[in-house]
């Protein structure tokens, strides 16, 4: 097993991970247009596509295509984990020397790979950005909310980030491994891969639009893929109340002074100058201490919250992949006499069957 392994990750040069939810429309032209692109590389290749539990006819056409087309290999994903987790299962599970992520929806084009292979082989370089440099195709809402979003992360994660830059790049074995090696459980890739440090490159295109199906990134994801860069690099949501407290002590400290001169001028009402401070004071501290107390609970929440990122259901390149998952993409199902996460075969190890764990 040990060998047959080795020897596929040594044939294997490059990797083409693309996760996929619900892409039967765009998949034809997809496959159609990556293939003779790979093919003129010249060298060992693999494409990694990732099911992410869709519900359509995405599955059965992979199964279709990948008759023809021996170096396509599906893994199918138990149930939808999100875009950022089956990209990690790609990533996690792919062979190549050089690994390049990829959407389906054909918005990056598929022939920038080989422009970004060379760039990275000939300067050595471990990864290489697709840079959108005109957004023309994509409607002045969503240029107006991907500005915004990149100034956001750009602010909180530094300059380190490209503007522009989405799932579309190349990353080395190196690179590959230190991304995995992270503990990370939501992970967002944009503004990791960029605080890896390592030597980087770019390659410009043009975003075109999507041929066929609709987006898998409506507002709410978008949303949502905003939430969590701003959570999982920064602890600034949780000093909010922090910074209120500071705030509210700093008028507090303004309100007592005022108080303080009515009452000294007699232009209050008994009792009133004691009270109104007194609740301004408590009410500030509780927001502190509130604030200081998220800090740690946040670092104990993600620190504890173990779960795994996805859940492998099939594999069709099981006898090289980094699992020992059977050929026939039975899926494992843990036993009760298993360990919490194990497989059904006990002589399996631990993380059969299961996603990244921190």
């Amino acid at each position: 097993m040990t060998e047959a392994l080795n020897t596929t990750a040594t044939a294997t040069v490059l990797s083409v991970v693309i996760p996929m939810y619900n892409e039967e429309e765009v998949l034809p032209a997809l496959v159609s247009r990556l293939r003779p692109v790979l093919a003129d590389l010249g060298v060992g290749y693999e494409v990694v596509a990732v099911d992410d539990g869709s519900t359509d006819r995405t599955a059965e056409l992979l199964a279709a295509f990948r008759l023809g087309w021996p170096e396509l290999r599906v893994i199918g994903l138990r149930r939808n984990s999100g875009h950022q987790a089956a990209l990690t299962a790609g990533l996690d599970r792919a062979h190549g020397a050089y690994v390049v992520s990829i959407d389906a929806d054909l918005q990056d084009p598929p022939e920038k790979i080989p422009e970004m292979l060379a760039l990275a082989r000939t300067e050595g370089l471990d990864i290489v950005y697709g840079i959108r440099a005109d957004r023309a195709s994509d409607t002045g809402f969503k240029r107006w909310t991907a500005g915004l979003y990149y100034r956001l992360v750009r602010r909180l994660a530094g300059p380190s980030v490209p503007a522009q830059a989405g799932d579309f790049r190349l990353l080395s074995r190196a690179a590959v491994d230190a991304l995995m090696s992270l503990p990370d459980q939501q992970r967002v890739y944009r503004l990791l891969v960029p605080w890896l440090g390592f030597p980087s490159g770019e390659v410009r295109y043009e975003r075109a639009p999507r041929p066929a199906g609709q987006s898998k990134y409506p507002l709410g994801r978008m949303i949502r893929l905003a939430v969590d860069s701003v959570t999982g690099f920064s602890a600034a949501p949780l000093r909010i109340a922090t910074w209120l407290g500071g705030f509210a002590f700093l008028v507090c400290l303004a309100l007592m002074i005022y108080t303080l001169s009515a009452h000294a001028f007699q232009h209050t009402v008994p009792g009133w100058t004691s009270l109104f401070i007194g609740v301004l004071f408590i009410g500030a501290v509780q927001l502190v201490c509130v604030g200081l107390l998220g800090e740690y609970v946040g670092r104990i929440y993600t620190a504890v919250q173990n779960r795994p990122t996805y859940f492998i259901g099939h594999d069709t390149g099981a006898d090289a992949a980094k699992g020992p998952f059977r050929a026939g993409g039975d899926p494992t199902v843990p036993s009760p006499a298993s360990p919490p996460g194990g497989s059904a075969d006990p002589a399996a190890p631990l993380s059969q069957g299961l996603g990244r764990r921190s």
